[in-house]
């Protein structure tokens, strides 16, 4: 009886790079693990998973985010890294610890598993994937705050996204995004503090809302 022997298989890291590279044109690090390399298309923008659920509901659409372990990573305009901490001074949030940072030029984040693939226990996945056939940086919250493929907003009391006067759908902007995950970060601190086994003494620390 003769054996067939089967074709040696695309090794998982090899086509997650591929989906990547060839499907989104995204500069990656093969690994393992397979990483996407910051500050070329896009920056991240990271925070605490419960702060960044709370954007998650306020904003339908805001370009790709993902999640990984207890962390959430909003993929923001490249650039946007450089730009954060000024941004937080501005916004007076400068000197409040608030477990916020951004990813920029030089950085990675490890490669969310592609939306309908199998995925380890507790490895990055998509909540807002990239859409193929889609520029990122259309959809990415910017300076700008406008978009070209596909519209974001800010729910409003009626549900609906906001849009431009020329009709277009008004994007996310940077200044918006920062400003509402600075606010989600601290009172995610707030509450940790005061919930019970929490540290520190919520009453020492600032409290604002932008």
């Amino acid at each position: 009886m003769a054996f067939t022997v089967p074709q040696p298989r695309t090794p998982l890291n090899g086509s997650l790079a591929q989906w990547y590279e060839r499907g989104l044109g995204w500069a990656v690090s093969a690994g393992p693990p397979v990483q996407l390399l910051t500050g070329v298309r896009f920056d991240v923008l990271e925070l605490p998973a419960t702060a960044g659920f709370a954007l998650l509901r306020r904003y339908e659409q805001s370009g790709p985010v993902a999640l990984v372990g207890r962390r959430m990573r909003w993929l923001v305009a490249a650039g946007s890294a450089d730009e954060l901490p000024g941004l937080l001074d501005w916004l007076e949030w400068g000197g409040v610890a608030l477990d916020l940072r951004a990813i920029g030029a030089g950085g990675r984040m490890t490669a969310p598993v592609p939306p309908g693939r199998p995925g380890s226990p507790g490895a990055a996945v998509w909540l807002r994937p990239p859409e193929p056939g889609c520029e990122v940086e259309a959809r990415l919250p910017s300076f700008t705050g406008l978009t070209q493929c596909g519209g974001d907003g800010e729910k409003g009391a009626s549900g609906a996204s906001g849009t431009a006067r020329d009709g277009r759908a008004a994007g996310l902007s940077l200044v918006r995004l920062v400003a509402a995950a600075a606010t989600e970060c601290h009172r995610a601190r707030l509450f940790h503090a005061q919930s019970p086994g929490g540290a520190g003494n919520a009453e020492t620390q600032p409290f604002c809302f932008s």
